[in-house]
């Protein structure tokens, strides 16, 4: 299979998993429900900023403004990342991680937030910004859906020092949404969720994409301790028997046409 590169690269899947083999059909219609109705659904925003300027004025907006507001909205585990600017993206990029526990919770939030009078003065240089003085360059937004083999959100149990882990973040494009479906199937029916989690990734979510600019596409994020953990971990990944036999699974081939992969670390505000 090939994949195209915009950055660099770690590819890792899973297993092919066991279950019932003669399950009910009524107990799987309620545990069929009953998952789809906890899956939660995430925003992911991207801010990409210029100058320190900018980064200084979005940093105290979502410190002091957006995080205390949100909470107050029953939105808890916000997730802020900073980018680690590499060759070849050197733009300085904010990440803010929501989770919703439905679309109406989404729709509504910033119709909240204006009504709230603590959000809208501690936010006033970035809320009231002049046309000619902004403090992003741009906001990307992608809407996303947990995976039904991990319906919530997850906070990794990490104690090294902010500044070195690496909150890796990846988006797995395919050519056709059939070919995306099959991916999706791959991490949940296929198993590669549960490979993750016995080699120690730590992921804080796997999601679908339902909106956004790469569409078809899945996002998920893993964590580390720093980049030799990192690189520990994906070497153990690539190199299991349960990966090598779930790529050489004619059902699963050719279900990616396009890697991209971000190393975040979290602020010192950011609840991961």
């Amino acid at each position: 299979m090939k994949i195209i590169k915009r950055t660099m690269l770690s590819v890792g899947l899973a297993i092919a998993s066991c279950g019932n083999p003669n399950p009910e059909t009524k107990e799987t219609t309620e545990t069929s429900e009953t998952t789809e109705a906890q899956r939660e659904f995430y925003q992911l925003k991207i801010y990409s900023m210029s100058s320190e300027e900018q980064v200084a004025t979005v940093d105290a907006y979502l410190k002091n403004a957006f995080m205390p507001a949100v909470k107050k909205q029953g939105i808890d585990k916000v997730g802020v990342f900073k980018s680690r600017p590499s060759e070849t993206d050197t733009v300085q990029k904010t990440f803010v991680l929501l989770p919703f526990e439905s679309l109406e919770q989404f729709q509504e939030l910033d119709t909240e937030l204006l009504k709230d009078s603590t959000y809208t003065a501690a936010g006033t240089a970035y809320i009231d910004a002049n046309y000619d003085n902004p403090p992003y360059d741009r906001i990307q937004s992608i809407l996303l859906k947990a995976f039904p083999d991990m319906p919530h959100m997850e906070t990794p149990d990490l104690d090294s020092p902010r500044s070195e882990r690496v909150y890796e973040l990846r988006s797995y494009e395919s050519s056709t949404e059939k070919y995306y479906r099959n991916k999706v199937d791959m991490f949940n029916a296929g198993g590669e969720i549960p490979l993750f989690d016995r080699l120690d990734f730590q992921a804080v979510f796997y999601g679908e994409v339902i909106s956004g600019a790469n569409m078809p596409n899945l996002m998920y994020m893993t964590t580390h301790a720093d980049m030799d953990t990192r690189n520990e971990h994906w070497d153990a990944f690539v190199n299991s028997p349960k990966w090598k036999e779930l790529i050489a699974m004619p059902k699963y081939e050719n279900n990616m046409s396009h890697i991209d992969m971000w190393f975040l670390y979290p602020t010192e505000y950011s609840d991961y």
